[in-house]
């Protein structure tokens, strides 16, 4: 049976992946942002929680890099958010995702000892998840280079801006 995620341009391993996870149908913002980023257009997205945003963004990010090597401190793509709490959901959602594959994830963010993030990032790391502050920290310091990233989402932006991350977000760009 196909997968209703399949005319999206999943790959048929990630639709799998999908309906194991309880997936039936794409919402709106699935719909709509899947195919364009899988094409690697640009998308600018708005919906109510709970419609599948992370999975809007994080689906095309496992389809396109799920075959390529992670490379230590030099991830391909980059999700930046406001909240530790955000990031770490993020980082779970992308884990389920990226589960049968090669994919590496890793999270960074303030409040907590850097040595963990560190070593994960020394590892190799795909796909980043990480708040401004302990990102913009580690690329201080000559852990992380963003220089190979393919793939940029900002993560509820508009949050991001009224918590005053302007700065830093212009620093990462």
């Amino acid at each position: 049976m196909t997968s209703a995620f399949a005319p999206l341009g999943l790959s048929e391993k990630l639709c799998e992946t999908v309906a194991r996870l309880g997936f039936e149908e794409p919402t709106p913002i699935q719909s709509a942002a899947v195919p364009e980023l899988i094409k690697g257009g640009d998308v600018l997205g708005q919906a109510a929680t709970g419609t599948g945003k992370t999975a809007a963004f994080a689906l095309p990010a496992v389809e396109v890099f799920a075959g390529t090597e992670a490379k230590p401190g030099a991830p391909r793509v980059l999700v930046l958010t406001p909240t530790r709490e955000l990031a770490l959901q993020i980082d779970e959602s992308l884990g389920d995702y990226a589960k049968y594959t090669p994919l590496r994830t890793c999270v960074v963010f303030g409040g907590v000892n850097q040595r963990p993030q560190i070593d994960c990032l020394k590892r190799g790391v795909d796909v980043l998840t990480a708040t401004p502050g302990r990102l913009l920290d580690l690329i201080g310091q000559g852990h992380i280079s963003l220089k190979q990233i393919e793939f940029f989402v900002l993560d509820e932006a508009d949050r991001m801006l009224d918590m005053g991350f302007i700065h830093d977000i212009r620093r990462l760009l």
